[in-house]
């Protein structure tokens, strides 16, 4: 945050920095949100349930695409963090041979 912020002084500045403040709270939310699921799949998956691991990682992929979607995080930022979950929750099934 910036030590002191210079008050705008004409009406489109003043609209434009109300709508970056929302936009800002907004894109907030929805990046926590994403924290959330994904904390969700990493907790299911070391507690070795399959399922529950499936499930929350279905909610976490339709979570952070939406999030992709809306422009809140870049597509390859979606992309990776999808990969990752996908990735950990498929290591459930298979025993580590290698």
């Amino acid at each position: 945050m910036p030590a002191k912020v210079v008050k705008k002084k004409n009406l489109s500045a003043l609209k434009r920095a109300r709508q970056a403040e929302k936009r800002n709270e907004r894109n907030r939310m929805e990046r926590t949100r994403i924290k959330n699921v994904i904390k969700a799949v990493e907790t299911s998956v070391s507690a070795g349930d399959k399922e529950a691991s499936d499930r929350s990682l279905k909610t976490a992929v339709k979570t952070i695409d939406t999030a992709r979607l809306k422009g809140v995080i870049h597509k390859n930022n979606a992309a990776r963090k999808i990969s990752k979950l996908t990735k950990k929750v498929n290591m459930l099934e298979k025993p580590a041979s290698a």
